[in-house]
């Protein structure tokens, strides 16, 4: 679909509404299989969680349905901005004074390790998904951040030794063409994905190794007892040993304990028109992954070809019309690079998000039912991960071990699913970010 919109410098433009992703790994239905009885496992949901538990299972010698409200991969796993950080919203140092040094460098630890076992899948898969470890340059808003990350640097490659580097501003130019940063921390063990292929990827080894994939199925309840549980969808109820769900930001009132639980936060992403070699080279001369430490962040990269810019992030959240929210970012684009103020943009489209109170990533086992959940944002490496360790824990295997099993999962007085105070804490933010604080 387009719609056509006016910027605020009074030109018009015709943006697809569909994710720019979408042109490559474009979204299909897949063949309508037999309906079960019963299965050993069933997954609830088929983004890159639901899918990457199925293959531990299937491989496992385990029956597998995989059940999908939509197509395949429709929600974040094709929405997304291809970062693969393995990001923590609770910076290291921070995780250190709340949870003690043993804790922050399991959790930061671990976030090494999946980016490792990304790399290795992709690799030992033989999935094209324009898999780049280009590294990624953060941009310091304020003076203080720049002070702020010198340290969050020392402290991780100390205890970790991924090679952060500090980047002053007189030598940000060569790791972004703008001015408006105050240096910034470059991570080399960061990679950049085409998410869509990824899914695709994902998607084709997992009904390889014999899942079963219903799209177009959706999970209306579940009810467990003690032999089992008992999956009711809009095609049947489905009699399941152990069940996965790996819904996130798509939860909904199917599992109402996890609902309340998970916060579906949207973030809205626009792509550029092809900017040329020369402009890319000025904007992005290394082609990094690229993000900033303001309260409303924003996440940027360039496309796979080098060609475009993808720019995501909170401007405009709580604006319900998509058009607005493109342009709401168009003008953060235009303030981090004032030469696109005539840019024309091709794509803007939204997804979910699925934050936790607590900002960390959630294995939970509650009634025999595992909740892979939570992944804040950078599910490209953690929403694999996670259900992965869920669908080992079923088979047994030693690999189960993540610092992201947990028995506490935190919800908050009032809240049943719909975050009604999201408005609040973006007036907030905006509010900070101004006052610099």
């Amino acid at each position: 679909m387009t719609e056509t919109t006016m910027t605020e410098t009074g030109m018009t433009e015709t943006l697809n509404d569909e994710p720019f992703w979408w042109e490559e790994a474009p979204r299909t239905d897949i063949a309508e299989s037999p309906f079960p009885t019963e299965t050993d496992v069933a997954i609830v949901g088929s983004g890159y969680a639901g899918l990457s538990a199925a293959i531990v299972l299937a491989r496992a010698g385990r029956s597998v349905h995989v059940f999908e409200k939509d197509r395949p991969g429709e929600g974040a796993s094709s929405r997304n901005g291809g970062q693969a950080s393995g990001n923590i919203r609770i910076g290291f140092g921070e995780m250190i004074k709340r949870h003690g040094l043993e804790r922050a460098v399991a959790v930061y630890g671990e976030g090494v390790e999946a980016r490792k076992d990304l790399a290795r899948f992709v690799e030992d898969e033989n999935i094209d998904c324009d898999y780049q470890p280009a590294g990624l340059f953060r941009g310091a808003y304020r003076e203080k951040h720049y002070d702020a990350m010198g340290r969050e640097a020392d402290l991780i490659n100390k205890h970790l030794g991924v090679g952060a580097r500090m980047v002053s501003k007189p030598e940000q130019r060569a790791e972004i063409g703008s001015d408006l940063y105050h240096g910034g921390m470059v991570r080399p063990d960061i990679a950049g994905v085409h998410p869509g292929k990824l899914h695709q990827g994902i998607l084709r080894v997992a009904l390889d190794a014999g899942v079963i994939v219903h799209g177009q199925t959706e999970v209306t309840g579940v009810q467990s007892d003690g032999d089992g549980h008992e999956v009711a969808t809009s095609r049947g109820v489905v009699r399941a040993r152990n069940v996965i769900m790996a819904t996130n930001g798509y939860t909904g009132p199917a599992t109402p304990w996890l609902q309340r639980r998970v916060i579906p936060i949207p973030s809205q992403i626009i792509a550029t028109e092809h900017l040329g070699k020369d402009v890319m080279d000025r904007l992005m001369p290394k082609r990094r992954m690229l993000g900033e430490s303001r309260n409303l962040y924003n996440y940027f990269r360039p496309s796979p070809d080098g060609e475009s810019i993808v720019f995501g992030g909170k401007a405009g959240t709580i604006n319900d019309d998509p058009m607005k929210k493109a342009q709401k970012l168009r003008k953060v684009l235009v303030e981090i690079f004032p030469e696109l103020h005539s840019v024309e943009l091709t794509h803007t489209w939204w997804g979910y998000t699925g934050f936790t109170f607590d900002y960390m990533p959630k294995l939970v086992v509650k009634d025999g039912v595992h909740y892979a959940t939570g992944f804040c944002g950078s599910g490209v490496v953690w929403a694999r991960w996670v259900a992965m360790k869920a669908a080992h824990d079923i088979v047994g295997n030693k690999g189960a071990d993540t610092v992201f099993a947990a028995e506490d999962f935190m919800t908050k007085p009032l809240y049943s699913g719909k975050p009604w105070f999201l408005p609040m804490v973006y007036v907030w933010y905006g509010m900070k970010d101004r006052l610099g604080l």
